[in-house]
């Protein structure tokens, strides 16, 4: 496939918050993906009012982004009380189209909202062809890929429709069926599939042998009653598909889509920053094409667990899965958000996010994969009085830096 040939595919960010929208946006996002106060799958996450989403379509559109609001619960009778007017609500506003897994909500925005853009959610396992064309004649415009679709899946799903295609690249993989799960129902009583999921799988678990009634055996127990064996959980490494670029581009993928509504804006800035430089940099030059090292090593400066490419090149097995404590630990903290900058002086004003001080080896980076690493010699509060450290969370300091910032940019250091 030759350059002209190839098509540029969205880069899709979760925003969890109207801060974590602006960030993903400033960083490269050409979309987000947001929840609002209702008919969503992430209660606990920062879902948006309707003033909150004006001010979101507002600067998205601004900077020639999209904003896409998840709608994706599954319906029980009831829940889709008022459902019509959010939809008409949200259309009115500028949202650019709506995630949705149920039709009974999909036959109300349909009739209620009409022009509001529906997009299948990853929710109803979209993995073969047909099933893409039975949604687009149903009126969507574009259908997440489940999640446990192949690349080569992928590719015949392109050559047989229309409709536009997402597919995750990037952040945490339910290990249930398309993330239709009920352990987190029976076991805190809330259910997954109408936003309370509390992520049961992650939790810790204990292994026994019950031989016979009244009898509890933890496995891996020494003779000494000691525990061997770390406790268990039932959750998949992370998605990542960096290496993966030209496969996902030429295959079709319009939208490529980066998991993680309730992560940090150093999750965020960090992940969309490096897929930003390689799509750019593969369709600048697609013959001449490489993964850079200091892409991969970026990542894995915000992965709080392993990574892998799920389902793309085959079943996963036991090493994509985590049972018991991590076998990579995260290395880097992030620290500070840069507010302002003064070339003059070469002052930097910081807003701490964790504490640092005097003495650390920070790093410093933006978009563009601008980054460079100082010694952080001396720092002031607020009120201009030197101090050794910032722990308080929010504190304002400033501080001499050795390269141009700008505002926007964030700070890490290793742990």
């Amino acid at each position: 496939m030759t350059q002209s040939e190839l098509k540029r595919p969205e880069l899709l960010a979760p925003a969890g918050t109207l801060e974590k929208l602006k960030i993903a946006i400033h960083y490269g996002a050409d979309a987000c993906y947001i929840g609002g106060e209702a008919y969503g799958l992430r209660s606990r996450a920062g879902n948006f009012d309707f003033d909150e989403m004006q001010e979101a379509v507002d600067y998205a559109h601004k900077h020639n982004a999209k904003v896409y609001v998840a709608s994706n619960m599954v319906t029980h009778v009831g829940d889709e009380e008022g459902a019509g007017e959010f939809f008409r609500t949200i259309r009115d506003i500028g949202i650019d189209a709506v995630i949705i897994s149920d039709p009974a909500l999909m036959q109300i925005c349909a009739s209620d909202a009409p022009g509001l853009e529906m997009h299948l959610s990853t929710q109803q396992s979209a993995v073969n062809y047909e099933t893409l064309n039975f949604w687009e004649d149903a009126g969507l415009t574009r259908c997440v890929l489940g999640r446990e679709v192949s690349m080569a899946e992928v590719a015949e799903i392109r050559q047989k429709t229309n409709v536009e295609i997402e597919a995750f690249v990037h952040g945490a993989m339910c290990i249930s069926y398309s993330g239709r799960c009920t352990l987190s129902n029976h076991m805190a009583h809330r259910d997954a599939n109408r936003g309370g999921c509390c992520q049961s799988c992650r939790w810790q678990y204990g292994l026994y042998d019950m031989p016979k009634l009244g009898d509890r055996y933890m496995v891996g127990k020494g003779e000494e009653g000691t525990d061997i064996d770390e406790p268990f959980a039932m959750s998949a490494v992370d998605l990542s598909m960096i290496n993966h670029i030209p496969d996902i581009i030429q295959n079709g993928i319009d939208s490529l889509k980066v998991e993680g509504r309730m992560k940090s804006i150093h999750y965020v800035s960090t992940v969309i920053n490096v897929y930003r430089k390689a799509i750019d940099s593969y369709l600048e030059d697609p013959d001449n094409y490489q993964v850079q090292q200091e892409w991969i090593d970026e990542l894995w400066k915000s992965a709080q667990r392993e990574l892998a490419t799920g389902f793309y090149y085959g079943r996963p097995t036991e090493n994509e899965q985590l049972f018991g404590k991590r076998r990579r630990i995260p290395r880097y903290q992030f620290v500070g958000e840069v507010l302002d900058y003064d070339p003059d002086s070469q002052i930097a004003t910081i807003q701490q996010r964790n504490n640092f001080g005097v003495g650390d080896l920070i790093e410093f980076y933006g978009p563009g994969m601008r980054h460079f690493q100082q010694e952080l010699t001396a720092m002031r509060d607020e009120d201009g009085q030197a101090i050794d450290r910032a722990p308080h969370a929010m504190q304002i300091i400033s501080m001499k830096v050795n390269q141009p910032v700008k505002a926007h940019d964030m700070i890490r250091k290793e742990r």
